[in-house]
């Protein structure tokens, strides 16, 4: 096991969302300067989910032409537009052009939809690839993954993003000069706190991550230390000549696993998915509890975090996402030393996670006054809750991450394929609940009273 190979896995897997998470976490910065205002929250999970159209491109490459698509060549594009479109943010999210008669950000919206494309693309080029690598690298890789959330949300912490200080502003009413008394009004004005750096620095940051995603691609494929940790010598780089060979070899892997030579062969082969280690009703159960465990943790909770955190005060709803995002991370680093594969344990983790986040979305749904809104233990109840719902379901999706590993290439390219499905659903459930019927309610952060 190579430290520096743990290393490069882990840089490598924080470029596959490091864009979009940034982007969300800067929200609170970006939106009261361009013309969107708070419908901009919206528009980007619309450009998420057409961005879906790569990932569904390399599926169906997959499927009906395996062996065609070149993994390598298609990652480094995808790192590279990444790398390039965060840079243009920092010139341009500002830039208005007039259509329809009303400003737009349209700069803002089209390099937003590339950065989906190349987050979205990501989970079916990234993944796969780390099939090339021992098992053990792709819990590092998930960590990495996890890293790509945490690493924005500490740096948007220390700029300062989105941070309220509620004032004290009076005001006379009635009051004339020879009147003794005066009619005063005493009320709490919300107050944002100057960000300590602009968005065009953080932008600057985004791109920089990207570059550092692409020199930890370069040496996986190049370094020699990496090479003695390809898994079976299977996919190692060989000279030009055995190219050829090995893209034939594995388009043929792909379309006949059970004739994989580095396969250990199974007596009776439970299905003809991967290596037949599971039924079919297994593999249905394991893409089941897939899908719903990334719907659930990457657009139908968050989309309510605002709403379930903020009643509680501003330091509840900074402190919930800052361990939610320690947690993920977490989850995949306990999962390094406990990869423990039981369907029986995944299925009680999912259901925990999901009873956990029903708590969530029950305070949500009551914002602006849930239950123990002036208790601290509210504040403590809410924070525990996501560390535990991001923590269960993290270490679900990582587990069934390793055991699709195990089942071949094809299976990791499902597997990403599957985490963008259940993305898309959770937003086609969430995008009308939140911004067409408007179910939830923030209330003022300085002003609102409950009973």
């Amino acid at each position: 096991m190579s430290l520096f190979t743990h290393l490069l896995a882990c840089l490598f897997g924080m470029g596959s969302w490091v864009s979009i998470n940034g982007l969300w976490v800067e929200l609170p910065l970006i939106v009261p300067q361009i013309p969107e205002g708070w419908f901009l929250p919206s528009y980007l999970s619309v450009l998420i989910q057409m961005a879906n159209v790569g990932p569904l491109f390399v599926t169906l490459m997959h499927r009906f032409r395996p062996g065609a698509l070149n993994e390598t060549a298609a990652i480094y594009v995808i790192i590279a537009l990444g790398t390039v479109a965060s840079f243009l943010l920092a010139f341009f999210w500002k830039e208005t052009v007039v259509v329809a008669g009303a400003p737009r950000s349209v700069a803002f919206l089209i390099l937003t939809f590339f950065l989906s494309v190349v987050d979205c693309t990501s989970s079916v080029t990234f993944l796969p690839f780390m099939m090339r690598l021992k098992t053990q690298y792709l819990t590092t890789y998930y960590i990495g993954e996890g890293v790509s959330g945490l690493l924005p949300a500490m740096v948007a912490l220390i700029q300062g993003v989105g941070v309220v200080h509620c004032i004290n502003s009076t005001a006379a009413l009635n009051h004339t000069l020879n009147s003794s008394s005066s009619d005063v009004t005493f009320d709490l004005q919300a107050q944002y706190q100057p960000a300590n750096f602009s968005a065009e620095v953080f932008f600057f940051f985004l791109s920089a991550m990207m570059l550092v995603c692409l020199a930890a691609f370069l040496l996986l494929n190049h370094h020699p230390a990496v090479a003695g940790e390809h898994a079976n010598g299977r996919y190692t780089n060989g000279v030009k000549k055995k190219g050829r060979a090995a893209q034939k070899q594995r388009k043929w892997v792909e379309q006949n696993p059970a004739s994989d030579p580095y396969r250990v062969s199974d007596v009776k082969r439970r299905s003809s998915f991967g290596t037949g280690a599971y039924s079919w009703t297994q593999v249905l159960y394991i893409f089941f509890i897939l899908a719903w465990a990334n719907a659930l943790t990457n657009v139908v909770l968050p989309s309510v975090q605002s709403y379930s955190c903020l009643p509680y005060g501003n330091n509840a709803y900074h402190l919930s996402a800052t361990m939610a995002a320690v947690s993920n991370p977490l989850a995949c680093f306990i999962a390094m030393f406990f990869p423990i594969r039981s369907l029986v344990l995944m299925g009680a983790l999912t259901v925990t996670g999901s009873g956990v986040g029903a708590y969530i979305m029950g305070m949500a749904v009551l914002s602006p006054c849930p239950p123990l809104v002036s208790d601290t233990s509210g504040s403590v109840l809410i924070v525990s809750a996501w560390i535990v719902f991001v923590l269960t379901l993290s270490y679900v999706k990582v587990i069934i991450g390793v055991i699709l590993r195990d089942e071949g290439h094809s299976a990791l390219v499902w597997c990403g394929a599957v985490v963008q499905l259940g993305s898309l659903l959770g937003a086609v459930t969430m995008f009308p609940l939140v911004s067409v019927y408007s179910l939830f309610s923030s209330g003022d952060p300085c002003n609102t009273t409950c009973p």
